[in-house]
């Protein structure tokens, strides 16, 4: 009895459509691969940031608070022995580490700008992209998407390095940076992480609309310089403030972020100060003939950090939606073609 042969066993294959999304991962591959200069610049940038804040908020600050403590048990001596190098080093490397984090967003606004997509479009390495089955939106998308992740990620871990390092030395280090001074208030919360985000977002879209890496790289770090600018403008006015009145003997009073100040009157008013305190004989003068009856400051206490941290960084969220949202309009403008997709840009 014979039987008919049969086919030889081997692998099976499919064909994939080609409208699948089974291209992200070798789009992904591609991405990595194409920016892996800057992938691996970021990471050594964070990687040295990181250990620097870690090296602040652990022996740096006990062996400056140390040397506070030495100092100030001999402040009234004559012979005083302790160590100024370990204060002098301690202010020098947090200083160093404030501006490392409050300047990435800038270096993510100029690479976004620069590499991401103006020297894409520059190069003609977009347009290649887009001529192997890959729309424009799943490639701009595909920009977006995981240096977002990446980049909320590594700053994010920069800003709680930077808060632990700030909490370590509170109380222990006589001249370390109230919660108020600008450059901590903004490391120490979610403000730079939201920045980089709409960093990200506006160096594509300028990209996008120029075309041209050094230009785009320029002009997103400058735009992104007076977004922020915009938002410490705003910042003491995203939340209510608190009114703490005092004496005309003792002058205005109220610790935190200084909204307003000036005198109140009888009647209610509210004037600008002529002068600081009624104890100056002058200023008592002036004081009477405006009726003043006390002096009111209008401030942002120490309870209202998070509040303005959250409310601002809520805002550079928005901002970073619509940015990205006319990045993508602009794509699909420049590049509506006859089929519809990879025409001329």
């Amino acid at each position: 009895m014979t039987t008919a042969p049969t086919a030889p066993a081997g692998p099976v294959t499919t064909t994939a459509r080609p409208d699948r999304p089974a291209r992200a991962p070798r789009q992904l591959r591609w991405l990595l691969r194409l920016h892996r200069p800057a992938v691996l610049a970021w990471t050594a940038f964070v990687l040295v940031a990181g250990a620097a804040l870690l090296w602040l908020g652990g022996p740096l600050t006990d062996a400056s608070a140390a040397a506070w403590k030495d100092y100030n048990a001999c402040a009234f001596s004559e012979r005083c022995s302790y160590d100024q190098d370990a204060i002098v080093r301690y202010k020098d490397v947090y200083t160093y580490t404030t501006s490392a984090v409050l300047v990435a967003p800038f270096l993510v606004a100029a690479w976004a700008g620069g590499s991401l997509t103006g020297r894409e479009l520059e190069s003609g390495t977009a347009r290649l992209a887009w001529t192997q089955g890959v729309t424009p939106a799943r490639w701009l998308a595909g920009r977006l998407a995981l240096p977002a992740v990446l980049v909320a990620a590594s700053t994010g871990l920069l800003v709680w390095l930077h808060r632990l390092a700030w909490t370590a030395g509170e109380g222990r280090i006589d001249t370390a940076k109230p919660w108020d001074d600008a450059a901590t208030f903004y490391a120490n919360g979610t403000v730079p992480v939201a920045l980089a985000l709409a960093g990200l977002c506006l160096g594509a879209l300028e990209g996008l609309l120029l075309r041209r890496s050094l230009a785009a790289l320029t002009t997103a770090a400058v735009v992104l310089g007076g977004l922020w600018a915009t938002v410490h403008t705003a910042l003491p006015h995203l939340w209510p403030t608190v009114t703490v009145v005092s004496s005309l003997r003792n002058g205005p009073s109220g610790a935190g972020i200084a909204v307003g100040e000036g005198v109140l009157t009888s009647g209610g008013d509210r004037l600008s100060a002529p002068c600081s305190s009624g104890m100056i004989p002058g200023c008592r003068t002036e004081l009477a003939d405006l009726g003043a009856t006390g002096f009111y400051r209008d401030v942002h206490p120490v309870a209202h950090y998070w509040p303005l941290q959250l409310t601002a960084s809520a805002v550079l969220l928005v901002v970073a939606a619509l940015l990205a949202l006319t990045a993508f309009r602009v794509l699909r403008l420049r590049t509506a073609g006859p089929a519809g997709k990879g025409g001329p840009a």
